[in-house]
């Protein structure tokens, strides 16, 4: 038989009553509880508690990164691995972590318009393990401008070489491009930019380089406007030294090159330039390329068939259409310093193979430096132009500074 029990109404509100301030005090010691905890962490425990926090600058799904600025930090550990692979290309790419594990850089720059996967791992103090993932597309080549330039960093040129930059698209926002390339030398002097067309620009002082000093490149063309919807993405600091300063004459009529280094002349050498129907340029010229030996094919340059020589000796670039001073060992030696027989070159008695020391292009060709300057005088050519090749020594000072645009 099951006995009814009956509750005062009363007495049950007071009962539900009771179970809620017991839910009440419960509810505090927990929240109690949890403030005793923070002030624990700040004693010193939070950082161990939270372990190692690894941040890539390149954020995950990204499709404009930048090819300088991708790197991993960390911060409450040590970076024990990262690895960035080319989704494009399943190529690695290497880098290097510090030597205190706290962040990792790749050794180059990046390509650009190309997908990359970074995953990092870390660990705290207390040998937690951390990792990071971003998966990222960086800047197209149809949305960014690269500038390739010459000299590059650590060189030793002489004394006449410019900084040049070709710059794979055309430049419309050209004064604020040149404001972000500076360029300073060790010497002091004042060095000013020239444009050449929209995708060339050239820095060079108003007179040579002085012998011996450090000129120091500063690109800062990250995010640049070049032109509409077409920004920059180099950053870097480039740094070249200046050789000795070797300037050599040649004089057209008198069939000889007259060597001067640092002031005096160590070699008078006999040449033969250009005939009278395919003159020599006129003008200072810049030695831009070396070469042991190249070929050279006349249908290259405008001469149809005329010549072609696989194996030219000791040939140094000193225009961009085709003008060298180079080897010569198919001519007679009697044409050296009493004929002018060559379609626009300089030419200087040499060896085939170029593997005769002794000869005077051997010579010239070892004692030269990319940036030495050829001036050519008395050839009844014209003065080559400045833009044909490194030879913005043509100009003078008041035309060179006229074509900056700072």
């Amino acid at each position: 038989m099951t006995r009814s029990v009956i509750v005062n109404p009363r007495r049950r509100a007071l009962l539900a009553a009771t179970a809620l301030a017991a839910v009440g005090a419960l509810t505090l010691t927990a929240c109690g509880g949890d403030a005793d905890a923070k002030d624990d962490k700040k004693g010193g425990s939070a950082s161990a508690a939270k372990g190692a926090d690894i941040t890539i600058s390149s954020k995950d799904g990204a499709t404009d990164a930048s090819i300088n600025a991708t790197g991993v930090k960390v911060k409450g550990g040590k970076l024990t691995s990262v690895k960035m692979t080319s989704v494009t290309s399943g190529a690695a790419v290497e880098g290097t972590i510090s030597g205190d594990g706290s962040s990792w850089k790749p050794k180059a720059q990046l390509e650009r318009g190309t997908k990359y996967k970074v995953t990092a791992d870390a660990k705290d103090a207390k040998g937690n393990a951390a990792t990071e993932n971003a998966t990222f597309t960086t800047i197209s080549s149809a949305n960014s401008f690269i500038g390739t330039y010459a000299p590059d960093g650590g060189a030793k040129v002489g004394v006449g070489m410019p900084v040049s930059f070709n710059f794979d698209k055309a430049i419309t926002e050209k004064k604020d491009v040149q404001s972000h390339i500076t360029v300073t030398t060790s010497s002091g002097q004042k060095v000013v930019g020239h444009w050449f067309g929209n995708q060339r620009l050239d820095f060079r002082p108003e007179d040579y380089w002085k012998a011996g000093s450090k000129v120091t490149m500063k690109i800062n063309l990250e995010g640049v406007k070049g032109a509409e919807g077409v920004t920059g993405v180099q950053n870097k600091t480039v740094t070249f030294d200046i050789g000795r300063a070797q300037v050599s004459t040649v004089d057209v009529q008198a069939k000889k090159m007259t060597v001067e280094r640092d002031g005096k002349v160590i070699k008078s050498v006999p040449i033969s330039a250009g005939s009278p129907s395919n003159p020599t340029y006129n003008g200072k010229m810049v030695i831009s390329e070396k070469f042991t030996q190249t070929r050279m094919n006349g249908d290259t340059v405008g001469f149809g068939g005329e010549y072609d020589i696989k194996d030219v000796p000791h040939a140094m670039r000193l225009s961009s259409s085709g003008t060298f001073i180079h080897g010569n060992y198919w001519g007679s030696p009697s044409i050296f310093g009493s004929a002018n027989t060559s379609h626009g070159c300089v030419g200087l008695q040499d060896a085939r193979g170029a593997g005769d020391p002794s000869t005077q292009g051997a010579w010239f060709y070892n004692n030269s430096l990319i940036g030495d300057v050829v001036t050519v005088k008395g050839s009844p050519d014209k003065t080559i132009a400045p833009d044909n090749g490194l030879n913005g020594w043509n100009m003078s000072w008041s035309e060179w500074t006229a074509g900056s645009a700072s």
